[in-house]
């Protein structure tokens, strides 16, 4: 490293007895002996090797984030929760590790192991009715049906979350009364009992989450989100906007950009002089990171900053002169994503390229706002540009419902 011999002789020298004491060699032989261990583990035995480290860390949420990011760096695929298919610990097989039941909040793992143990010795939960006729009410209270149907455990019986959520306490009751029927041996005197056993459970609501709200709820069970990421949804709406990620932003060249992240976790800390500020852990979809947001900053926007909510940061990467290629980066601001969505903008240009469709266009934007519409045709190697007389109202759902369509090229803020 281009370091004098007297010097790197001189360091040696201070380093060397050192190690007789500072770290003693029965201790450094067994550290290194696990290090050795559980890299030849991780090396040739991926799956089965994180999947037995996530069973031990079952009620750690923050950890068993960490080796969910592993695994998807590693390509190894996490099957999502679900009754049918998991178990109470999490379980490996050729590329891919099955969640543990066990490692959802509010979920015991003595009960989702006897509803578990039910499942592998009289077949899979046909319906959800099914379920309820076949589980011991001992094995299931409020808190945890709320933890299995918020992880989408549930889903793939009935892909309505929230029905299932509203109709728990109905759920608790009727699987009580079937078991105390089956104990008793006794049935309703008019009713015959395997139509009774058969009779289809009704739920108190159809109605469903939207996907925020999903999400939301899937990241308070699991502490992380795992069927999807709540960005997914703005992704065209971003490149419009020249929005990053993280990781494009590190990588690139560019010295400040606009990223965007959603909130994983808090750590409010104080400095030395008292002043308080916070580190925060945000994902999107391509990574997780964390962010110092220091004290004037973190002050003018503590009411805001809640787990599992996006925002749209303004970061500056200082021009990297270490030799760790480690660039130091700051946040300038930091914007509630759901403001930027649902801001007005000022001019909006659409590009086309079929002019039997301007009619269904100017459907689409019949309704007055403030957003002046510039409306581009490619035709036949021809541009025609215009503008709409009116300006019109024109925000993200709008935006969604247009981008999709076939004739429509290009959507410009």
């Amino acid at each position: 490293n281009n370091i004098k011999k007297d010097v790197a002789n001189y360091v040696f020298t201070k380093i060397e007895p050192f190690a007789d004491y500072g770290f003693n060699k029965s201790h450094a032989v067994a550290y290194a002996l696990i290090a050795f261990q559980t890299a030849y583990l991780k090396t040739h035995h991926a799956e089965q090797f994180i999947a037995a480290s996530m069973s031990t860390t079952l009620t750690n949420t923050g950890k068993l984030r960490e080796y969910v990011e592993e695994l998807k760096r590693l390509k190894v695929e996490v099957i999502r929760p679900s009754i049918n298919n998991c178990f109470a610990e999490f379980k490996a097989d050729t590329n891919k590790i099955f969640y543990g039941l066990g490692a959802i909040k509010s979920v015991g793992f003595e009960a989702i192991s006897n509803i578990v143990n039910e499942r592998e010795k009289n077949g899979k939960f046909k319906t959800f009715t099914d379920f309820i006729n076949r589980v011991d009410p001992k094995d299931v209270n409020k808190l945890q049906l709320e933890g299995l149907v918020k992880a989408g455990a549930f889903d793939e019986i009935d892909l309505n979350r929230k029905k299932l959520f509203d109709s728990i306490p109905k759920i608790i009751q009727t699987i009580k009364s079937k078991y105390d029927e089956r104990v008793s041996n006794q049935t309703n005197l008019f009713n015959d009992s395997n139509n009774h056993n058969n009779e289809t459970f009704k739920f108190n609501s159809v109605k469903s989450w939207t996907k925020k709200e999903l999400l939301a709820e899937e990241f308070v069970s699991l502490g992380f989100y795992i069927s999807d990421h709540p960005l997914n949804e703005y992704k065209e709406f971003f490149t419009q906007l020249e929005i990053n990620s993280y990781k494009d932003f590190i990588e690139s060249s560019k010295t400040e950009s606009l990223v965007a992240g959603t909130i994983m976790s808090i750590q409010e800390k104080k400095s030395a002089k008292g002043n308080s500020y916070a580190i925060i852990k945000f994902s999107d979809n391509k990574s997780e990171f964390e962010i110092f947001l220091f004290s004037d900053l973190f002050s003018s926007n503590r009411d805001k900053l809640k787990e599992s909510d996006s925002f749209i940061l303004t970061l500056h990467k200082e021009k990297n002169t270490s030799e760790n290629n480690l660039a130091r980066v700051n946040i300038r601001k930091i914007v509630d994503l759901s403001d930027l969505v649902n801001k007005t903008y000022e001019k909006v240009s659409i590009e086309l390229n079929d002019r039997e469709k301007l009619k269904e266009l100017n459907e689409l934007l019949k309704n007055n706002g403030e957003t002046k519409i510039n409306v581009i045709l490619r035709d036949s190697n021809k541009n025609y540009s215009f503008e709409l007389k009116e300006n019109r109202k024109f925000d993200f759902n709008l935006f969604s419902l247009i981008k999709n369509k076939e004739y429509v090229k290009k959507i410009s803020f």
